[in-house]
Order: structure tokens, then sequence, then C-alpha cells
């Protein structure tokens, strides 16, 4: 067992997650906005499972997908951080860089801010030598913050856990090595 890592940015903290994260992010999950660019909506247990997964994660690891929350209130916005995908992609083994925050907090900087900080961990504290990030082709909002943080787009491929046929299978996959610095 690691300690868990937490990470502070102006406006977020990014955390191990809490019992009482599970409520809202089982609301972002089924938000059919969140995850357009995903196959389907969760339902809350499939919500908790991924809490679990995460928690169980950083509790071993140290980091993960951290539970983001701002600094100001305390509320809970969704998740910020890096993961190993168990997925066999085209490019694995990988570590990835990824976020999924509930729609009022977009728009606002919060997901760069918040991986700015993860991508500084990777490299400063993991040691990591280049960290991946992908999404659905047409995911422009997630693509324009790969883009934010300096990431370099690298192609395509097809998604193997998204159906062969589905609208959503084709990624693309965007890198960024330690050598280029964090903008």
């Amino acid at each position: 067992m690691a300690q868990p890592i937490r990470l502070e940015t102006p406006r977020l903290l990014l955390r191990q997650w809490l019992p009482q994260d599970r409520a809202p992010f089982a609301a972002l999950n089924a938000d059919p906005q969140v995850m357009e660019f995903f196959p389907a909506v969760r339902t809350r247990a499939e919500s908790d499972q991924m809490v679990d997964s995460c928690q169980a994660l950083i509790a071993e690891r140290g980091w993960g997908f951290w539970a983001a929350e701002l600094k100001t209130s305390g509320q809970f916005i969704g998740f910020v951080g890096l993961h190993e995908p168990s997925a066999l992609l085209p490019f694995s083994p990988c570590v990835e860089i990824g976020w999924r925050l509930a729609a009022p907090y977009w728009g606002q900087g919060l997901a760069t801010e918040a991986a700015k900080a993860a991508l500084q961990f990777g490299f400063d504290q993991v040691g990591l030598a280049e960290i991946v990030s992908f999404t659905a082709v047409a995911n422009a909002r997630s693509r324009a913050v790969m883009e934010r943080l300096g990431m370099q787009a690298d192609g395509t491929f097809e998604h193997p856990q998204v159906p062969e046929g589905h609208a959503l299978r084709l990624h693309c996959l965007y890198r960024l090595a330690r050598e280029i610095e964090v903008k």
C-alpha cells in the first residue's frame, strides 16, 4: 500500500475518493451530455464499481484517477489523473492522462489546470518518459484540452472496448514526452 498522493492547483484539490463522491459521480456518469463520447451512460452500480477501482489503484500506487474537488467549496466536480489502461491498445503499455468533469464545470479551464498538475506529477515523481491521451475522434472539447497541454496528435485507432461498427470506435491518440516542457 502506498500513501495516496494529493495534488493541489490554484483552484482544485486532486485526492483519494470519499464516500460522499459516489452520488455526484453517479449523476455525472448518468448525464448524456457528459457521456456523449462514450458508448453509453453508466448505471449507479457501474459508477460505484469505477470508484472502487480508482480507490484501489490509488491505495496501491499512490496515484490514479483522482477525485477533483473545488478548493473554495469542497464540491466534487469529477476526476482527473493518470491511469494504466487495462485494454490492450495498439500503443500499450502506456500511462494515460484522463478527465471527466460534470458539465457545469466545463469551459473554465479546470480540466487543463488539473491535467497540468497530473502531468507534472507523472513526469517528475513517477518518472514516466511519456504520457498519452485518447478520445473519440469527434470529441473536440477533450482534444482541445490535449492540445492546450502541449500533447501532439499521433494518428487514430479503433478502441477495442467500443463495439465494432459503433460511431465512437475510432479514437485519436495524443502523446507528450517528458522532454517536452508542460505548458
